[in-house]
């Protein structure tokens, strides 16, 4: 059998791609809107996807599709049911990110407790130059060693990022949550994580359980000189929430790689904080060069494993 593999977003991943051993065509297209997916998938058996939503609705519509292969860990975008329904294996990319999102969880960590983008600021207004001494005391600076490091998550990322904070000389704590993944870690109630943590880190994915699962009751229950960390996915906090906390100071600072909605191109209260305190970046935690040319070589070793009957990395 011939397949015929489409991959709908290219652009999104900034790696080299192998071409499938086996036999097969090809068609890219560098993004695809939803209304174009059913055409463009249309005589494909795999489809290469990273956010398009497919619904049943659009499944329904692609007899021949037998698979389709994530360039990504999240799956929230695809209906799983459906694809069952219609007989159409999944398969997503796993642990390809452990070094470098954790990496980035620290450099935002940095960044919020010794106050680097306030400092900056203060010399770009020329406020060292005029300084009477050799440095500046206008902002706190905290040390990592002998805090505690709260991790909601303890996955292959939670584990990495785990292992960084160790390494600082913090105490780990890992949320507990129903249908742990590792039965070696022990896991601590989340209001204590919550009320113990100096660092909260999010590292979970998302799901009707755990939408907006850090709110305004969960950030009241945080320690005031504390720092929020989301490298995961925008939905686990409420963005209207935070803003109003790091505005009123009931958190110490916040870092975000990541929105509710992505790109946001209709607004977003994190967008409109002009805070030192508060770091976004645009969902590029993941994004070093060896993290993704390692996602791109195991998006094709999926897809070869399925068509050789032996599938690996499989949602369903």
């Amino acid at each position: 059998m011939i397949h015929h593999v489409v991959f709908l977003e290219r652009d999104s991943l900034k790696a080299r791609v192998r071409r499938p051993s086996f036999a097969h065509t090809c068609e890219e297209y560098p993004t695809t809107s939803v209304d174009e997916a059913v055409p463009r998938l249309r005589h494909a058996t795999v489809a290469v996807i990273n956010k398009i939503q497919l619904s049943n609705e659009i499944l329904a519509q692609l007899p021949q599709l037998k698979m389709v292969a994530i360039s990504a860990t999240g799956y929230d975008g695809i209906d799983i049911l459906a694809c069952r329904k219609h007989g159409v294996a999944v398969a997503n990319i796993r642990n390809y990110a452990i070094h470098t999102v954790p990496e980035h969880v620290f450099a935002l960590v940095l960044a919020l407790r010794r106050n680097l983008f306030a400092y900056r600021n203060e010399i770009e207004q020329g406020a060292w130059q005029k300084s009477e001494q050799f440095c500046l005391f206008t902002h706190d600076i905290g040390e990592l060693f002998g805090s505690t490091m709260g991790i909601i998550g303890e996955g292959a990322i939670g584990q990495g990022t785990a292992a960084i904070a160790r390494g600082f000389g913090m105490r780990v704590l890992f949320a507990y949550h129903a249908s742990p993944k590792k039965k070696d870690i022990v896991l601590t109630p989340l209001d204590q994580v919550l009320a113990e943590s100096d660092v909260l880190s999010l590292h979970c994915p998302l799901s009707a359980a755990t939408q907006n699962l850090i709110g305004m009751d969960e950030l009241r229950k945080m320690k005031r000189s504390a720092l929020l960390i989301n490298t995961a996915r925008g939905g686990l906090v409420n963005e209207v929430a935070l803003a109003q906390a790091l505005e009123e100071g009931i958190i110490a600072g916040a870092g975000f790689d990541v929105l509710t909605a992505e790109p946001p191109k209709h607004g977003n209260p994190l967008l409109d904080l002009r805070r030192s305190n508060f770091i976004l970046t645009p969902h590029v935690a993941w994004a070093s060069a060896e993290a993704m040319q390692a996602l791109a070589d195991q998006l094709i070793d999926n897809i070869e494993a399925w068509v050789e009957g032996a599938p690996q990395n499989m949602v369903t």
